[in-house]
Formats: C-alpha cells, sequence, structure tokens
C-alpha cells in the first residue's frame, strides 16, 4: 500500500519538529539540542502564529477527558484498526486511502510522544508520557457558557494531520469497498464497470451477471 509512504512522512515530520521544539541529545556523538523553554513563545507572523510550547496530556488540541495511560493505550487501538480499515479500503478511492493515511499518520505521531517520550527523557513511565504541541493561532474571541476562546488550542502537526483527513474522509467516504461485493471487471473514476468488461466472451448474446452484496444477481445487456 503506496499511501503508507504519507503516514510515514508525516511521523517522521511530525516527531522532527517535536524533538527541536522539546529538545534532545545524542551523548555518544556528544550533540545536544537545547529547544524551546516550556511554555515560552516565539512569533511567526506576529501575534497571529506562534510557537509555543506545551505538553499536553490529553487528547488533540488539548482535549483531556481522561488519564495518560487511557489516552495512550486508545491512541493504541486506535491506530490498529485505522491500520486494518486502510488495508480493507486498499483498492477504494485514492483520496479515501489518502484520508486514512493521514488519520493513521497523526495517530502514531502523538502515540509516539504518549509512549515512549517519558522513558526517553526520563520524565515518566511506559505510555505515560505526554504529546508535545507548538502551533499557536489566533481565533477569533468566544465566550459559550463561561468559556472564553481568543486563541485556537495550541496542535502539532499529528493533529493537523488528523483534521485533514477526518475532513477528506467526509469528502471521500463513499468512496469505501463494500464487502461481499464482487466486480466483473475494472471500474472506471465514477465507480462504474467499464463496458468492455462486461462483453459475453461466448458470443452468444447473453447478459453479463454481477453479484450484488445482497446475494441476487443482476443482469446488464451487452
Amino acid at each position: 500500500m503506496r499511501v503508507l509512504v504519507l503516514t510515514a512522512v508525516i511521523v517522521v515530520c511530525d516527531q522532527i519538529t517535536k524533538l527541536l521544539v522539546k529538545g534532545f541529545s545524542v551523548p555518544l556523538l556528544g550533540f545536544n539540542w537545547q529547544g524551546m523553554t516550556y511554555g515560552s513563545t516565539i512569533p511567526i507572523l506576529g501575534d497571529f502564529f506562534r510557537l509555543t510550547y506545551i505538553e499536553n496530556p490529553g487528547m488533540a488540541f488539548g482535549i483531556d477527558l481522561g488519564g495518560k495511560l487511557f489516552f495512550s493505550l486508545f491512541s493504541l487501538v486506535a491506530s490498529v484498526a485505522v491500520f486494518a480499515y486502510l488495508y480493507h479500503a486498499r483498492n477504494g478511492r485514492p483520496g479515501f486511502r489518502i484520508a486514512l493515511s493521514m488519520i493513521l499518520g497523526g495517530a502514531l505521531g502523538n502515540l509516539v510522544d504518549r509512549a515512549l517520550y517519558g522513558v526517553l527523557f526520563g520524565e515518566a513511565p511506559l505510555f505515560y508520557g505526554s504529546v508535545v504541541d507548538f502551533f499557536d493561532v489566533d481565533f477569533f474571541n468566544i465566550s459559550i457558557l463561561g468559556y472564553h476562546l481568543s486563541r485556537w488550542p495550541v496542535f502539532n502537526i499529528a493533529d493537523a494531520s488528523v483534521t485533514i483527513g477526518v475532513i477528506l474522509l467526509l469528502l471521500f467516504h463513499r468512496g469505501a469497498p463494500q464487502a461481499g461485493t464482487q466486480a466483473v471487471g475494472p471500474v472506471n473514476a465514477a465507480g462504474v464497470v467499464a463496458p468492455e468488461a462486461l462483453k459475453d466472451p461466448s458470443g452468444d448474446g447473453r447478459a453479463a451477471v454481477v453479484q450484488t452484496k445482497q446475494g441476487r444477481q443482476d443482469q446488464r445487456p451487452v
């Protein structure tokens, strides 16, 4: 499945940017990258777009509805489920498969933080790490039920990948494979069996038969 290349690119880019923000060292090479100070901000486009280093123990965009272990295990299960469905949809529309690969890439990117960062940086046990966030974007001033929002919750590449993937998934959901459907030949971009695939090889004028997932046989004249 070539779309997994996109998944790998997302994970690599996500981890590189997080390590540049958090800082890291390679003792064997004598290399040390300081990164940003926790809570510090670097303006990129004034106050509209900034880099702000925080760590999030919850879900994407700072949503916190449970403990660290719960979110780590949830991310692991979700990643396995998305990969399984991506394999199931390997013959689906490219846009649909790209959407799934982006969601998978984002889920794996944040899973690395939750599962390994605590151990790698000596901060917490396995599966008890926090997700590194740093993209800080201005937003409309909104007040709902006492909750005030003036900036979008700080996020990272993995969060953005999941969000874009979900949007694409809504656009391309009709490309999902139909279990039990057997095609008689190649399908064109509109999802219709190519006319040449319906030709009767026997030459006796009988109609081609397509087996549908309901089990009935639809006859199509040639």
